[in-house]
This record gives C-alpha cells, sequence and structure tokens, in this order.
C-alpha cells in the first residue's frame, strides 16, 4: 500500500512536466519514439571511453525562444525537449530557426550537495553552431562548431541553491562557410532537415582540482604495447598510473609522469576485429606524493590498420597485419523523429547491430559526426568505421572519372581556419575509439582545398589510421586510398598500383514502402523497384559483379544506403526503421562472401 501511495505521488509531481511536452508535426517516427521519457531523455552515462562514478544529466525540459539576431528574451516562449533539435518532433517544437534568428534555451538546476570542495565541470555533446553559454548571469565561455563535444568548469559561477544556465545559439545552416553535411534550408532529393541547437546530451560532473581531462589510447600492435597518455588540468607533479585489465584481472600495468605516455607491454595480446571484437577494460589514476588524486575507467583494443601489397602485387587494406575486404553501408545517422539524434539509445544500437545482421563488417558514417555512444558501440559490436567530415562551403567542379585534374575550392581564411579547427577537434574527439579505421576528410570535391596539405596533415595528426583524401574524388596522389564512385552498379574505371583503391560509393537501390514514407507523394532514388524481391535481386546482381572487381584491385566498398531519409528511398530499411527491404539471408550470405573474399 505505501509503495503504491509512492508511486501516485511521483505521477501527480510529474504529470504537469509530461503535460508540456508532445511530439511535434505528423511525420513518421520509430517504435523507439514512444520510449522517450520527457523527464529523462537519453539516460545513459554520455561518454563511456573516459567514465567517472559521479555525474548528473541536464537533458529534459528546457525553455526555448526563437528571436531575431540580436535580440534577447524578455520570456520565454514554451518548453523544449533537450538533446532534440529545435526542428526535430521529439523537440516538441518542430520550428525552422534559420541565419536570421537566434535560437534561446534556459534552465535551473542544483549541484548535489556531496559535490562539495571539487570543480563542476558543465558538458556538452554538441550544439550546432555557434553558442554562448552563461551560467547564474556569468558568462562561462563559447564554443564554434557543429559536431565535436566541449566543456567548462563552472564553478566560479555557481551560487547554493537553485543556478540558472541561458544559452544562445546561432547557425546560417547551408548559408554559411561552416560544416554542415545534408542540411540545408530547403530539403530536397539528397539534402534533409536542417538542425539547429542542442543535438547530444548536456550533462556536468565534479572532478577533483587536480584531474585528468583527457586519455589518449594508442594500440602499437607489432611492439604489443599500449600507449596511454592522460593529460591533467595542471603542471605540477604527479605520476599517472595505468592497468590493462581482462575480465577483472589486471594482465599488464604501467606508470609515466603527467605529461608522458605510459608504454604498457601486453605479452599475448588479445586483438580485436570484426569477428572477435575484444575489448580490455582499463584504468587510469592520477597520484601525487603517492596518492590518488582523480582515477577514470576506460576501454582500448588490440589493432591495427594499415595497407601493404599481396601476392599479385595489389594494394590491400590490412587489419592486424592482414589483409580484410572492408565491406558496408553508407551512413547518415538520420532519423524521422530526432533528425541528428536517435530518440534512445537502443536506437542508436539497433542500427549497428542491424549492419553487423546484414553481413557487413564496416560503416561509412557519412558527413556526420555521431555522439560517443555510438562508437562505443561500433567498439563492442565489432564495426570498423570510415569517419567522414562533414561537408560545408562551396564545391569547386568535381571530377569523378578523371585523375589528375587537381580542382579545388579556394576558400576564405576564416572558412580554411574554421575547417582546420572542427577537423582537428573531431579526430582529437574520436581519437582512442577501437573503431575509427579511415579518416575522410572531403567528399565529392565538397568544400575540398589544399588535398595534398590536408591529407598530409590528417596523416600527420594520425599516423594510426589511413587517410581516404577525397571519397568520390577530386583525386589527388596524396593519402593512402583512391575512392571512386559509381552509380548504380559498381565500376573500377580507375587504379592505383601504389595506393589501396576502393569503391567509396554504389548501389542506391530505390523501393518506396507505402505508409512508411516521409512524403508518400514525393520520393528519390537512384533506381527504383517496386519489391522485395525485385529489390534483392538488383542487390545480388551488383554484389557478384563487385566480387569479380575484388581480383581485379578494390579492396574495399561502400553501398548507399543504411536507410531511407526523408524522400531518399534508397536505404536498406525504411527510414521508420520498421523494415528490411531486401531478403536478409540472401544479402548477408552474400556479404559475408564479399567481407570474407580476401582471407
Amino acid at each position: 500500500m505505501k509503495h503504491s501511495l509512492i508511486i501516485a505521488l511521483l505521477l501527480a509531481l510529474t504529470a504537469p512536466l509530461s503535460a508540456q511536452w508532445q511530439s511535434a508535426g505528423n511525420r513518421i517516427q520509430t517504435r523507439w519514439a514512444q520510449e522517450v521519457d520527457p523527464q529523462n531523455p537519453l539516460p545513459e552515462y554520455p561518454r563511456p571511453i573516459m567514465e567517472r562514478p559521479q555525474w548528473v544529466n541536464l537533458n529534459g525540459l528546457w525553455d526555448y525562444a526563437i528571436l531575431p539576431v540580436g535580440e534577447r528574451p524578455s520570456d520565454y516562449q514554451g518548453k523544449i525537449l533537450v538533446p532534440f533539435a529545435v526542428e526535430s518532433s521529439l523537440s516538441g517544437v518542430g520550428r525552422k530557426v534559420g541565419d536570421r534568428n537566434e535560437l534561446w534555451y534556459h534552465r535551473t538546476f542544483s549541484v548535489p550537495q556531496q559535490w562539495k570542495g571539487q570543480r563542476i565541470i558543465l558538458h556538452f555533446g554538441a550544439i550546432d553552431w555557434r553558442s554562448d553559454i552563461w551560467v547564474n548571469e556569468i558568462k562561462v565561455g563559447s564554443h564554434t562548431g557543429g559536431y565535436s563535444p566541449f566543456e567548462f568548469d563552472i564553478t566560479d559561477a555557481l551560487v547554493k541553491g537553485d543556478n540558472s544556465i541561458v544559452i544562445k545559439v546561432w547557425d546560417p545552416s547551408d548559408k554559411g562557410y561552416q560544416p554542415r553535411g545534408k542540411q540545408v534550408g530547403n530539403p530536397r532529393s539528397i539534402w534533409y532537415t536542417s538542425v539547429t541547437g542542442i543535438w547530444q546530451t548536456v550533462w556536468m560532473e565534479p572532478v577533483p582540482e587536480h584531474n585528468i581531462r583527457n586519455v589518449r589510447i594508442t594500440p602499437d600492435l607489432d611492439r604489443k604495447l599500449f600507449l596511454v597518455e592522460a593529460i591533467t588540468s595542471s603542471c605540477e607533479k604527479s605520476l599517472v598510473e595505468v592497468q590493462i585489465i581482462d575480465n577483472g584481472r589486471v594482465v599488464a600495468s604501467g606508470k609515466s609522469v603527467a605529461g608522458q605516455k605510459a608504454e604498457i607491454y601486453v605479452a599475448d595480446p588479445k586483438l580485436w576485429s570484426p569477428d572477435s571484437p575484444f575489448l580490455y577494460d582499463v584504468t587510469v589514476s592520477l597520484l601525487k606524493n603517492g596518492k590518488i588524486v582523480d582515477a577514470v575507467r576506460s576501454y582500448a583494443a588490440m589493432r591495427k590498420f594499415s595497407y601493404g601489397k599481396d601476392e599479385n602485387g595489389i594494394c590491400r587494406m590490412l587489419l592486424n597485419n592482414k589483409p580484410l575486404f572492408q565491406f558496408g553501408p553508407l551512413d547518415q545517422g538520420w532519423w524521422p523523429d530526432g533528425l541528428y539524434t536517435a530518440p534512445t539509445d537502443k536506437a542508436l544500437e539497433f542500427d549497428i547491430k542491424t549492419t553487423k545482421d546484414l553481413g557487413f563488417n564496416m560503416i561509412r558514417k557519412h558527413v556526420k559526426v555521431e555522439p560517443a555512444r555510438w562508437y562505443y558501440h561500433c567498439d563492442r559490436l565489432g564495426m570498423i568505421v570510415w569517419q567522414d567530415m562533414p561537408s560545408g562551403d562551396k564545391s569547386p567542379r568535381w571530377n569523378m572519372t578523371g585523375y589528375f585534374t587537381e580542382t579545388e575550392l579556394d576558400r576564405t581564411p576564416e572558412s580554411e581556419s574554421n575547417y582546420r579547427r572542427e577537423w582537428r577537434e573531431i579526430m582529437d574527439y574520436l581519437y582512442s575509439y577501437p573503431c575509427i579505421g579511415v579518416w575522410v576528410p572531403f567528399n565529392e570535391g565538397w568544400g575540398q582545398f589544399k588535398t595534398r596539405e590536408i591529407a598530409g596533415w590528417t596523416k600527420t595528426h594520425d599516423p594510426s589510421r589511413l587517410v581516404n583524401p577525397a571519397s568520390g574524388g577530386n583525386h589527388f596522389t596524396c593519402g593512402d586510398i583512391l575512392d571512386l564512385h559509381h552509380y548504380p552498379d559498381p565500376d573500377m574505371y580507375l587504379y592505383d598500383a601504389t595506393r589501396v583503391t576502393v569503391l567509396g560509393e554504389y548501389g542506391g537501390i530505390g523501393w518506396p514502402v507505402a505508409g512508411h514514407l516521409w512524403e508518400p507523394d514525393r520520393n528519390w532514388g537512384y533506381i527504383a523497384f517496386n519489391s522485395s524481391e525485385d529489390m534483392t535481386s538488383e542487390y545480388l546482381k551488383y554484389a557478384e559483379q563487385l566480387l569479380q572487381m575484388i581480383q581485379r584491385g578494390f579492396s574495399a566498398a561502400v553501398y548507399t544506403q543504411t536507410t531511407d531519409v526523408e524522400i531518399e528511398v534508397n536505404g536498406l530499411m525504411t527510414y521508420d526503421r520498421a523494415i528490411i527491404k531486401p531478403d536478409q539471408a540472401k544479402v548477408k550470405e552474400i556479404n559475408t562472401k564479399i567481407c570474407n573474399s580476401l582471407k
């Protein structure tokens, strides 16, 4: 009886909050949209690669206002469900912002009493695009960039009791030069709805005065080493201790002075691969005067991405020094209900798991960067990732079939500086995730500039991955990969004997499935069919053609695409993830054959 009274009281207290939010619009949704809790959306720990036990999730209902640039809100216009972008249905708003307006957020929060005496860090998974943040009317920082996490130490701005956060966001979408991927003000064909504002988890955590700010883990398979660097908050003398753990047992450990890389030898390392995605647990501790002052939990994988020539002199992609044909879908990462943001963590995992179940071993994350938990699921499930830089600015003349055309964009100094800063932040953010195998700075010429320099800089910044300098052209003799695009069927019209040659995009087999469409009367695909049988037959035909080209020199391929997106209906799944369109068993059989073709 007492338990029932407590539940009734909680329902009475939370009902007013739930009544302030409902999904906006009448578009299709995924089944996970019904699982979104407006009081606690996306409750999972947002940064699995560096975990502390204490944290507070600030997702939920915030106040919002959309006002002309330069105006400040005297009052707010309603509630928005963070972390869903204001244009999405799950935000509860479903409104466009545009470059002439700014989006304002407000909420109050309190700091747990047990955090007293520690520094309080406010984290943002991602805000698109330029944001300014105030805590208790004190400016605590600004950030420009729509895809990387950032944080502020807000300790000195806090007061006892209730505290307030105010955030101002401006995003010019396709009217600006900034990286934005497929976002446009007027969605059509392969271009999708704009995303503005907070679209990943907002959270805070306590840390000691002297703390670990970041951990960079580099596996060195050839020397059986993990190189672990802990970036700390100060230059004070301290030690870093690292433990490598296998199923609860410490199998290796090492120490270094803070600022140096600890070198940890593992005598008989277990390797990570799509077939066996083994992950070591890792603890990193910061010691001062012999005492632990901060500690974080992480994980790592022993694996190596490289390339080399096979017995026929063909350059092949290698995983752990062995040839592996990497094959996977072009994954846009869009959702009909959350746009850039999956409605739940189960939904986020579902796309990866389904891709794995279809027999693929790789995903090309196309001109978008995902929340940290997406990469964690790829690490855990065994999925190699090619990570695109989100495209931006304008396009020079695009030549996908020629070689030595060397056509590039002449960016403004401001645009170039912004590109470099955002790309560096993205690479640093994702550095320690084992699944990342390839960096892709440019796609189909869009925003492409100083290609040789950018490819070289990318490789220097992270020598542990391959660099695909220009997916689909314009083609330069730089980086590790020559990447061809051809729709709808596969074709190898160029070849590079000194680099890896891959088919970076092909396919696009469309089938608009009634009842599962973003716009029933307006759909687009590279080639159209009207049944699962016909779509499956065409997919298998292309796959057999691809198999023949592997022997001639292709070392990887990317099929377009994981799901339908808005009016683009060439997905392996419908946009709402309700239907896998082709025959799953037949697709898995041929995909597995392709992935195993070089073993």
